[in-house]
């Protein structure tokens, strides 16, 4: 079946979202799980920690599946059905270590989704890979909106076991619908073989100067945006008292603002240049993390969400185009690029949650000035690096 270039962007935003929803979602159960199994923040941010290491695993594989496996449609659905029984054993574990084991497998299969969709969207529209990357996204954002709003409201009413039980079915509902789609996705038009030529050719361009500069971009970018999102329930349900419904909501709206910028960002990037877009969303984003301890001071609330929403919003708007830039900067392989990229957010990136959990056991307010720290120093490296892609793409 022949499928248009924009074709897949619906179905595989839809996919993004189901596959998403569940993981966007944890952030908001775990208050819910620290007062069931008595957890601490630290406790609280190395669950979530082992939660996004579990993704890291799944990315490079998957990415490696990607330029090589023909029919990539039934590997598309069956992650589908990874993430919902994945889950769905998590919320029978009896204890804090069985379940960050359950979490991170679901989340491999989770992670194993994104590099697989991405390398299709960017090979059907290498023109505009970041605008491609941007409309993928907005799916795994709109689950970072609805999920947590959703969860709230169900942790009113049951516990977290329940609550998971409710959330995993939107996830397996994509996987019935994605028995038909699968027909749409385009299979490999040439396979490629991983040989040694291959992995030779990666290792001599992620270890050369430029390349280790933008393995610590996508690493601190992420980090600083990790830091941010995983204190940020605990913070307004534990420090200022919302109750999980509110707690929900407000963290749904603050993520809002990046599944409508994602897209443009992106677009902007492919037509403006990344570094310009990339430099103006970290800017802004720290300056907002930043002015958190000092609104703290005032007792200043609403203004407290509002930049939290500001700063994670921006945040989330240009992760397509750092994506795309990684793609770029290969030239080649880009299931395998996106599948590392990926690797580096989830794992390294991870970090900022157990890091983030450390500084708010000393002082809440410390988890958003680590948040601008990190910020600052992915804006430096966007200076001591160049993002333009390589003049001539080498056919690997």
């Amino acid at each position: 079946m022949k499928t248009s270039r924009r074709s897949l962007y619906f179905p595989f935003s839809l996919g993004h979202f189901a596959n998403d929803f569940v993981p966007c979602s944890v952030v908001v159960l775990t208050p819910a799980i620290a007062l069931e199994m008595g957890l601490n923040p630290m406790e609280v941010g190395l669950l979530l920690t082992l939660h996004s290491l579990g993704s890291a695993l799944g990315y490079l594989p998957a990415g490696l599946l990607a330029d090589s496996f023909r029919n990539r449609g039934n590997l598309l659905m069956l992650t589908f059905w990874w993430v919902g029984l994945g889950y769905l054993l998590a919320s029978w574990a009896p204890d804090f270590w069985s379940l960050a084991l359950l979490f991170a497998l679901a989340g491999c299969g989770d992670a194993a989704w994104h590099p697989l969709a991405t390398a299709i969207l960017v090979q059907s529209d290498p023109q505009n890979r970041g605008q491609a990357l941007g409309f993928h996204a907005i799916g795994g954002t709109l689950s970072a909106v609805i999920g947590p709003v959703i969860v709230g409201f169900l942790l009113a009413s049951m516990d977290w076991r329940e609550t998971l039980h409710w959330i995993i079915l939107p996830t397996l509902l994509v996987g019935v619908i994605f028995l038909h789609i699968r027909k749409w996705v385009p299979e490999q038009p040439k396979r490629k073989t991983f040989s040694k030529e291959n992995f030779q050719h990666l290792w001599k361009s992620w270890t050369k100067k430029r390349g280790l500069l933008i393995i610590c971009l996508i690493s601190s970018y992420h980090m600083s945006l990790v830091a941010l999102m995983s204190m940020i329930p605990l913070y307004l349900r534990e420090f200022h008292g919302l109750s999980s419904t509110m707690t929900g909501f407000a963290f749904g709206m603050m993520v809002l603002f990046g599944a409508f910028m994602q897209p443009l960002m992106g677009r902007l990037s492919d037509r403006a240049g990344r570094r310009r877009v990339i430099v103006f969303g970290i800017a802004i984003a720290a300056v907002c993390t930043f002015m958190i301890p000092v609104l703290e001071n005032f007792g200043m609330l609403l203004m407290i969400i509002v930049f939290l929403l500001v700063g994670v919003g921006l945040l989330e708007g240009i992760r397509s185009s750092i994506l795309a830039a990684a793609v770029e900067f290969t030239g080649s392989r880009e299931g395998t690029t996106l599948g590392f990229a990926f690797t580096l957010m989830d794992g390294l990136g991870a970090f900022g949650a157990l890091l983030a959990g450390w500084a708010a056991g000393i002082q809440f307010s410390h988890a958003f000035l680590l948040a601008g720290i990190l910020s600052t120093f992915s804006l430096i490296l966007c200076f001591c690096v160049s993002l333009r892609s390589a003049s001539v793409a080498h056919a690997v």
